[in-house]
């Protein structure tokens, strides 16, 4: 069984696409008897390689959106701790401090 045969998403597919409705429309004693397998054949294979291609690219997609993101959050991380987080630093051995002296 096929996704849905969309053309634009598979494009590289869309002689194969065509070539397989044709065999069916056309010449229904080529289905009974299985010659219409081998353009069902190449098409499965073409579409399953198309849609790898395709996550493969959304994967990098993704890693290039998380990597701009995590590039983000340092920046802001530094313009409110400042550079390697040096304020925060200080704020966290006063309030270690002040714990201590406490107790």
């Amino acid at each position: 069984m096929h996704p849905q045969l969309d053309s634009e998403r598979f494009h590289p597919c869309e002689d194969l696409i065509k070539a397989l409705q044709e065999c069916h429309r056309n010449e229904f004693m080529k289905q009974i008897f299985g010659l219409c397998n081998e353009p069902k054949t190449l098409l499965t294979k073409c579409l399953h390689d198309t849609r790898l291609a395709q996550e493969r690219e959304k994967i990098l997609e993704r890693k290039e959106k998380t990597k701009k993101f995590e590039l983000r959050r340092k920046q802001l991380e530094e313009e409110k701790y400042g550079k390697d987080g040096y304020l925060k630093k200080v704020i966290e051995k006063e309030l270690e401090l002040e714990n201590n002296g406490k107790k």
